[in-house]
């Protein structure tokens, strides 16, 4: 009896740091600089966990396309290269101006040999704010 109060005492103790760990965390980004742009990458699914490619813009890592997370870039206006390093076949460009935000979602693929993949897609803003929506935000 003493062992399975121990546990869940111990499980209590962790959902309230857990919860005071995402209590400091930002909900989102910081405001724009003045002048700047920024990208916002998500990822809505679980699937292929262990599948993280990292993000590059410009040719740069930025991040990491981490599941149900979100994480955005600023840059100076002009255009850039968007890809992950995993697949730089399958990138976009896009073409920033000052005070804009632009979204990409980083979607899951499969390849005829059953790989998992993840392949940054541009998408309008409304469907970029309806995706982050809910999702964890990090620093890249």
């Amino acid at each position: 009896m003493k062992g399975t109060a121990a546990r869940w005492g111990a499980v209590a103790a962790l959902a309230i740091v857990a919860q005071g760990a995402t209590a400091e965390e930002p909900a989102g980004p910081p405001p724009l600089a003045p002048g700047d742009a920024r990208i916002c990458f998500y990822r809505e699914t679980w699937h292929a966990l262990s599948v993280q490619p990292e993000v590059t813009v410009g040719g740069a890592v930025v991040g990491k396309a981490m599941p149900n997370a979100w994480f955005c870039v600023d840059r100076k206006p002009g255009p850039y290269e968007v890809s992950t390093v995993d697949e730089p076949e399958r990138r976009f460009t896009v073409t920033l101006a000052a005070g804009e935000t632009r979204y990409a979602s980083l979607e899951f693929t499969v390849s005829w040999f059953l790989v998992a993949h993840i392949n940054p897609v541009p998408v309008d803003n409304a469907t970029g704010e309806k995706g982050v929506a809910g999702l964890h935000y990090r620093n890249g």
